[in-house]
């Protein structure tokens, strides 16, 4: 009995998926809940498992090709049995068998298009870096690894019969790889322009001196670890916090455009940017205006780990009214941070820098950071935006005012 492999139901805010990657090929066992096939969309990469034990039957839809909500992907026959490897002439059956054997547990995991491209251009499996789920090799992984052959200088000729021709490498020769852009990055790039082309964006700075958020947290990070079991306390959670005081204070940068209406929103679902193997992507805080530190440390520290593994849900990207994202891990200084539609502003983080700075009529030494605040002219005016970024600068340099809600 044919059992139809589907793509998975996606939600209204994601129109399709594209194939990534078949694990398995026809003719090839599987068992109930294995992974059979990837489907990368906008926003995460799906995994399709198998429903049934039995053998890989026809792939309708093959690597690379695009695909709808539960749209039929292949068909697993139910009780099936694996196809047998043509019998080998006995001289090469011995042989066959101890490579095999040889292999063993070791023998690297890789996608079937990448072992395929590694067999045609000689490429040891062994030697390549997988970038995969996993550590899987994918086949970006293997024409990496050809390109990287192919620019390495030749090794040192072994002395050679009068016959053989001489190994000729051209001088300043150089290569280039050229892979299909992801769809998350695809989107990246389509939202990117979007918002540049669609909204009315103005970026405005202040700069924070974190003195006292740094004081705090040295004196209690032992014990607020050691109290909210292993949950560390960073910059993120007082920065969240005082953004969502701050969105109190002015609905209008935690509203929205829809047509010619606004839609204030009574909550704050904050977008948190977390870089990804992938690209970057964006999980939401849910009700951040109602989480204590502990609870935005650990949802950041959840998201972190499942954006590394490839395992963020589509509904955990979706939505939000207010994103905050922090260049200052990377050694940003400053930037301007685009919008992502239809919110109406973004705040940006960046690298503190120990500076000098009058206090009192005294030049001292201060940990700075700067912010940034990019909004949408057409909903929040420069007074608004000004205002909502000195709040937060305000609750950050005194942080004792977010506990008294002053």
């Amino acid at each position: 009995m044919a059992i139809e492999i589907k793509a998975p139901t996606f939600p209204e805010s994601v129109a399709d998926g594209t194939v990534a990657t078949w694990h398995k090929q026809p003719g090839d066992a599987v068992k109930r809940d294995e992974l059979i096939v990837d489907i990368e969309t906008d926003k995460v990469v799906l995994e399709v498992l198998a429903t049934a034990d039995g053998v890989l039957g026809a792939i309708v839809k093959g690597e690379g090709d695009t695909v709808l909500s539960d749209e039929v992907l292949g068909s697993i026959v139910e009780g099936g049995v694996a196809a047998a490897a043509p019998a080998a002439a006995p001289a090469a059956a011995a042989p066959a068998a101890a490579a095999a054997a040889d292999a063993g547990e070791d023998d690297p995991v890789a996608a079937p298009a990448a072992r395929k491209l590694a067999e045609e251009n000689g490429i040891d499996l062994a030697t390549v870096a997988g970038t995969g789920k996993g550590g899987r090799i994918t086949k970006e992984d293997v024409v990496a690894a050809v390109a990287n052959k192919k620019s390495a200088p030749a090794p040192a000729a072994k002395p050679a019969a009068a016959t053989a021709a001489p190994v000729v490498v051209a001088a300043g020769d150089r290569t280039e790889k050229r892979v299909p852009m992801t769809r998350l990055r695809a989107k990246i790039a389509e939202r990117l322009v979007e918002a540049q082309s669609n909204m009315a964006m103005l970026t405005t700075f202040n700069e924070v001196d974190m003195t006292e958020v740094m004081a705090l947290r040295s004196k209690y990070k032992d014990l607020f670890e050691k109290t909210h079991n292993g949950v560390r306390l960073g910059f993120m959670s007082f920065f969240v916090k005082a953004a969502t005081e701050a969105l109190k204070r002015f609905p209008a940068v935690n509203a929205s455009i829809d047509g010619n209406d606004i839609v204030y929103h009574g909550y704050a679902d904050v977008g948190v940017a977390v870089s990804s193997d992938r690209g970057l992507v964006v999980p939401v805080l849910r009700n951040a205006e109602s989480m204590s530190l502990a609870e935005i440390e650990n949802g950041i520290a959840t998201f972190g780990k499942k954006a590394r593994d490839g395992k963020l849900a589509i509904e955990e990207m979706t939505g939000g009214t207010f994103t905050i994202t922090n260049g200052g891990t990377f050694g940003s200084m400053m930037s301007t941070p685009i919008v992502n539609p239809p919110q109406a502003a973004i705040l940006g983080m960046h690298n503190i820098i120990q500076r000098p700075m009058a206090i009192n009529g005294q030049v001292v030494i201060r940990p700075m950071m700067y912010l940034a605040l990019s909004y949408d002219h057409r909903l929040i005016d420069g007074k608004e935006a000004v205002t909502f970024l000195v709040t937060i600068k305000n609750l950050l340099e005194d942080p004792s005012r977010l506990l008294l809600d002053i």
